[in-house]
């Protein structure tokens, strides 16, 4: 594939001249941006589609591939043709045009309550880190293109790239992309009764089994047994992904 930044670009999301109108939702954001980026563990930056760079770029280490965050900033899309597995690259661009084409779909007016995620593997001194990154709209120009948009870098809870899924803000479904299909299934949340939400709460406390059986007066044994449910329920290994897994799709 041709190392372009171009190629990321697509004529469905041109972002040309900007209005005085357009203009005024950038006050103060930048100041928003920092100080979300100082209170999480998530690295963060942002696209200006109109000048097909990168915006901001947090200080947060994942990201950086052992850069500073300016010296990212500065690279722009140059960035993923360094640091981005050679085969998830034409991954990334698939994605891109996957995700403008949905994006079409979507009313003007609610385009601002989707979110994309998905994974790719990042070099980072030679070592691929599966991450996952998820974009959402920050500005839309009056025509409803995406003039800037956030992006929220994290460690992965999966083992392989891809993983494509489109949700919406408020919303019980959400759609997943089929790469070698090339269409975009429409599917629901997984849902939780109380019972598994009170012992995922727990977990994220840092309780172990015996005290959770405590605290809500089952055994340990029945703890154990609504854990694996719930494993098979959102298709994880272990707590820990389970509870990637509720806090990433606002479960918990």
């Amino acid at each position: 594939m041709s190392e372009n930044v171009n190629d990321f670009f697509f004529p469905k999301n041109t972002v040309g001249n900007i209005s005085v109108e357009e203009k005024d939702q950038l006050k103060n954001y930048l100041q928003v941006t920092e100080a979300f980026a100082r209170v999480s563990y998530m690295s963060i930056y942002i696209i200006d589609y109109q000048n097909r760079n990168f915006e901001y770029v947090s200080d947060n280490p994942l990201f950086l591939c052992g850069h500073s965050a300016d010296e990212v900033r500065k690279m722009g899309y140059d960035f993923y043709f360094k640091y981005v597995k050679k085969d998830d690259l034409d991954l990334l661009l698939k994605i891109n045009q996957a995700g403008f084409d949905f994006y079409e779909r979507i009313p003007v007016s609610e385009r601002k309550l989707y979110t994309i995620s998905y994974d790719f593997h990042l070099l980072n001194k030679d070592k691929a880190v599966l991450i996952n990154h998820k974009l959402t709209p920050l500005f839309l120009t009056e025509a409803g293109k995406i003039w800037k948009a956030m992006c929220l870098v994290s460690l992965s809870t999966h083992t392989d790239s891809g993983n494509i899924t489109v949700f919406k803000q408020g919303n019980n479904e959400f759609w997943s992309y089929d790469v070698k299909e090339d269409i975009w299934r429409n599917e629901e949340k997984v849902k939780l009764n109380e019972r598994e939400l009170d012992i995922l709460r727990y977990y994220a406390q840092g309780y172990t089994i015996n005290e959770i059986a405590e605290k809500i007066f089952i055994s340990p044994d029945t703890i154990k047994f609504h854990r694996r449910k719930l494993f098979e329920k959102m298709q994880v290994n272990n707590i820990s992904e389970a509870l990637s897994y509720v806090t990433n799709n606002k479960l918990l």
